[in-house]
């Protein structure tokens, strides 16, 4: 294993200290990581059908934990948008890609107890993989998070500790725990370890277009860990020579908790100052994150890129989820919200091919009212 550092002041920590931010400024961990060569479309056929498959790229190898999370299909939705079905995952959404690098680091670590904090999916996922790794996990949920997603965080073994408030709330309640001694805190915002898991979304859609990618990578952005790893992926594929231009990436938020785009079409470089510092009410749960940790990297990230951000209200969130039904998807208010943003007759539609993530699957919300 390598070491932690810290992006904005330059702090290291190894990895077994269990120190889950910088010391220095309280801000989230990169990963001190280089993928080794050799990584090519030949020597895929017959390794694991799983993102295990890109062994060359991630910090980690010969897992323990692994449910055969990832090689999710790809299936068109218009003659320029295609659909990464992510929602078919293990607990059915994409947050497995990242549980299980985290879940695999606690099992090497051997922590006293795993805790996590998440709206719902993130947590879902932590609570599985540590069943499979055999890990006490606590994960700390706030009021009003779905009831089938704590009823599955629960059927994992899991604790779940409902906290008053919004995300903001439930982060903190969190990290006050995960500042005790021997708490291994499995944040898909804070260790960059689920960055390295999430980024495989992209290294599959590279193997799946025979060695390329789409013009944009449409990607909802909460706390934007799909978006950092897809970033991370892109980055890395150009630099190892096997593609020759980054796609775009466009970040989506619903209209109604938009911090990351206000900040955006201002031309600022981290988020504006707060407001009350929790969310309005909005269907997509998942992206309801009015102060993201990483929000001075996402920025970066998509700029970079030649990208944006769109938003979208909810009575388009609504109409986007029945839609994507109609064509055979069920699949959660936030995972609809990129379809949403780039169907048809969409006022920001970008041009050129494009792929969408559908993020979770409906049942674990049901249809929106």
């Amino acid at each position: 294993m390598t070491t932690y550092h810290c992006p904005q002041d330059g702090t290291r920590s190894p990895i077994s200290a269990l120190t889950w931010c910088c010391p220095v400024c309280r801000g989230p961990w990169d990963l001190d990581f280089t993928p080794a060569p050799g990584l090519t479309p030949h020597v895929l056929p017959g390794r694991a059908n799983s993102l295990w498959r890109y062994e060359e790229i991630l910090p980690l190898a010969a897992p323990e934990v692994s449910l055969g999370e990832g090689r999710t299909p790809l299936v068109p939705l218009t003659d320029t948008v295609s659909a990464k079905l992510d929602y078919l995952m293990p607990t059915l959404s994409f947050k497995d890609r990242g549980a299980v690098m985290l879940a695999e680091l606690a099992r090497r670590l051997n922590p006293g107890r795993v805790v996590a904090d998440s709206s719902g999916n993130a947590g879902t996922s932590i609570a599985a993989y540590c069943a499979r790794a055999g890990l006490p996990c606590t994960v700390y949920v706030p009021e009003g998070t779905s009831p089938k997603k704590t009823e599955q965080i629960r059927a994992h073994g899991a604790e779940v500790v409902t906290v008053p408030g919004g995300r903001e709330a439930t982060a903190l309640a969190a990290r006050a725990a995960a500042d005790e001694e021997g708490v291994f805190y499995a944040s898909h915002v804070f260790n960059p370890y689920f960055l390295h898991g999430t980024k495989t979304y992209v290294y599959e859609l590279w193997e799946d277009l025979g060695g390329r990618l789409p013009d944009t990578l449409v990607v909802p952005v909460g706390n934007g860990t799909l978006l950092l790893g897809a970033a991370l992926a892109t980055a890395e594929l150009h630099a190892l020579g096997l593609i020759a231009d980054r796609p775009r990436l466009v970040a989506v938020q619903a209209e109604a908790v938009s911090p990351l785009a206000e900040a955006f079409r201002v031309g600022a470089e981290d988020l504006l100052p707060a407001g009350s510092g929790e969310a309005a009410p909005t269907l997509a749960e998942g992206i309801a994150i009015p102060r993201p940790p990483r929000a001075r990297q996402i920025l970066a990230a998509v700029r970079a890129s030649g990208g944006t951000f769109l938003t979208v209200p909810e009575d388009e969130i609504r109409d986007a989820q029945r839609d994507l039904a109609a064509r055979g998807f069920y699949v959660e208010t936030t995972g609809v919200a990129c379809w949403a943003a780039v169907r048809d007759g969409a006022a920001h539609r970008p041009p050129g091919s494009m792929v969408v993530p559908l993020c979770g699957a409906g049942v674990k919300t049901g249809m929106a009212g």
